[in-house]
């Protein structure tokens, strides 16, 4: 049950993130700027990493 939680919490942004960027709005500033999907996967990239260093502190991982 831990490791399932765990994984839940890594996807879980991430999905949140996802949602975000597929309701198709027209005014969001970010989707005219040409280094918002960069951002974004970096964005992705520091999340997972950081919750990967707190479980294996917690040694949940």
């Amino acid at each position: 049950m831990q490791i399932l939680t765990v994984v839940t919490s890594i996807f879980m942004p991430l999905t949140l993130i996802t949602g975000w960027y597929g309701m198709n709005f027209k005014v969001m500033p970010e989707l005219g700027w040409s280094m918002s999907y960069f951002v974004l996967i970096a964005v992705a990239i520091v999340i997972v990493t950081v919750e990967i260093i707190i479980f294996k502190r917690n040694k949940w991982f």
